[in-house]
């Protein structure tokens, strides 16, 4: 049987990573806008959008091969 500990570890590690895609996509975005404010475009803010989609997914995907790893 786990440890108590482990389980809520677990979880938290979990729990974070919920929020890892929504977080950089709204971070890539708020770049994205910054940019596009300073310099007088329109586009930049989907370039940094995706950008943050893609980072969000491989980061995701390497946080969850760790675990794979680790069994």
């Amino acid at each position: 049987m786990p440890k108590k500990d482990d389980i809520f570890a677990q979880f938290g590690k979990y729990y974070g990573l919920a929020f890892l895609i929504p977080t950089s996509v709204l971070v890539g975005y708020a770049i994205g806008y910054g940019l596009d404010k300073y310099f007088g475009t329109t586009y930049l803010k989907l370039v940094f959008l995706l950008l943050g989609v893609a980072s969000g997914m491989i980061e995701l995907i390497r946080e969850l091969n760790k675990d794979d790893a680790g069994k």
